[in-house]
């Protein structure tokens, strides 16, 4: 939400949504400022299909223009479990706690293999390298998780990167769903 709009990581969520819209994507946002009006307004300038899923808050928080379809949630887990429930990946940009929460919550859904697993891509490799490296220094190095777990993220800098790990996953999906096999694990 506190992204600003000059900025380079805006200008980055809007190339991501445009270009996730172009390849047939529909995007899906907090529906709020910042980032997610960056993403929005990318798919919708793209001609894509723009939803935006509201949380009421107290301050700050409200659709942003660029959402076609906005649904507003008074409760963050009934929130989140729509972003899971029809998503076919996650691309979180650089964000505060809204965003680590949902980052962590689609990461243990999939480690757990209570939803179909996804990509899970983090944009930025300078803003989440402090984040991966301390996944990979103190949870697996510790026992927390496993080494396949942190195979579960991608990180890049790479728009065209982001599409590709999307469209690869979603055509696998599809692979998977005319061959008759419910999921991946």
């Amino acid at each position: 939400a506190r992204t600003p709009a000059d900025s380079a990581e805006y200008a980055a969520g809007v190339a991501i949504g445009s270009a996730l819209a172009r390849a047939g994507f529909a995007v899906i946002t907090g529906g709020g400022p910042g980032a997610m009006e960056a993403a929005n307004r990318g798919a919708s300038e793209a001609g894509g299909y723009s939803i935006g899923l509201g949380i009421e808050l107290p301050f700050e928080q409200h659709l942003n223009e660029w959402v076609d379809l906005g649904i507003n949630f008074r409760y963050f887990f009934a929130r989140k479990t729509m972003f899971v429930k029809y998503a076919q990946a996650f691309v979180c940009m650089p964000g505060g706690f809204g965003t680590l929460d949902e980052l962590f919550e689609a990461l243990t859904l999939v480690q757990t293999h209570k939803i179909t697993r996804f990509p899970i891509i983090l944009f930025g490799t300078k803003y989440w390298a402090g984040l991966v490296d301390w996944m990979r220094e103190s949870l697996l190095g510790s026992g927390k998780i496993a080494a396949g777990d942190l195979g579960l993220v991608h990180v890049t800098d790479s728009v065209d990167e982001v599409v590709e790990i999307v469209t690869l996953a979603a055509q696998a999906r599809k692979e998977m769903n005319e061959a008759g096999v419910e999921d991946q694990w």
